[in-house]
């Protein structure tokens, strides 16, 4: 039920409600404890390549500049020239534009004012059983998890409750199974980790079952945590008129890829892919 009482809330546009919540937890990960430790002392966007900004200077209109940084981390100021910014911050870059302007007497207490107008160098992508897949901009350092779905408007109804990290943590590609149920319920910040540039969120398609038989609506539905047979049936409709509960088949997939047939009890668990066939009674 868990599924339903707490993950089926961050679906859609109640995403955004959701993650803004999920922003109270505490707690760093054995995985990703030094890079959050990181990302979250620092408080400000490092500008790249496509990024642009808006420059300006307190009582000095004339010196107002709206500039995209270059491939080589480099924007045009007036008075300045080239100005490498790539990898600085927007309050690095008021203080270098304030010093530059005083080294060459242009002005002698100059107020700079930097504001990011196009995030677009640091971006992570979403893929998958999303509403908008597709690359989403890290607009803040930290950015987690749940803002990232947020953004590309949640995962569908079809999509799993476990999402795929595919990241480069201290050099290595490391693939991260992050449970979202488990990350809501347990309030456990660590299990939302912040995003770096280049990250890769994959949500797959959730685990289904298949019933048929004397059952009021034969198809496949989505497997629920904890489901039984009893509860697969149940949401099958339950059976027909002409159905039993008693001997129940399922057809179940081995590792080998092969089909075992099995008769469980009703308070046994499915799993995915299970094929549940109800039979008729004989009375």
């Amino acid at each position: 039920m868990a599924r339903y009482s707490l993950f089926s809330l961050f679906r859609g546009v109640g995403a955004l409600l959701l993650a803004a919540s999920c922003l109270a937890m505490v707690g760093l990960s054995p995985v990703l404890a030094q890079q959050a430790a990181t990302e979250t002392t620092r408080d400000d966007y490092v500008l790249g390549a496509g990024d642009a900004i808006r420059i300006q200077v307190f009582q000095s209109p004339e010196l107002t500049v709206d500039a995209r940084v270059s491939e080589a981390g480099v924007i045009s100021y007036p008075l300045l020239g080239p100005v490498r910014i790539g990898g600085m911050s927007s309050t690095d870059i008021e203080k270098l534009i304030a010093q530059r302007l005083r080294d060459g007497k242009f002005l002698q207490s100059p107020q700079v004012t930097v504001n990011i107008t196009t995030f677009r160098s640091q971006q992570v992508s979403v893929l998958g059983n999303v509403t908008r897949p597709g690359r989403y901009p890290l607009e803040t350092t930290g950015m987690r998890l749940s803002e990232v779905l947020s953004l590309a408007g949640g995962v569908t109804p079809a999509g799993a409750d476990e999402v795929v990290l595919v990241t480069t943590r201290d050099g290595k590609e490391t693939r991260i199974d992050i449970d979202m149920v488990d990350m809501f319920a347990s309030g456990n910040r660590s299990k939302d980790p912040p995003m770096q540039a280049g990250d890769v969120i994959y949500v797959s398609r959730a685990p289904q079952y298949y019933i048929y038989g004397q059952v009021q609506r034969p198809g496949m539905y989505g497997v629920d945590r904890g489901m039984t047979v009893a509860q697969a049936i149940a949401k099958g409709g339950g059976l027909t008129l002409r159905g039993t509960d008693k001997g129940v088949r399922v057809n179940r997939r081995k590792s080998d890829g092969k089909l075992e047939p099995i008769e469980p009890k009703l308070d046994d668990p499915i799993r995915p892919d299970d094929l549940i066939f109800i039979r008729e009674s004989i009375f």
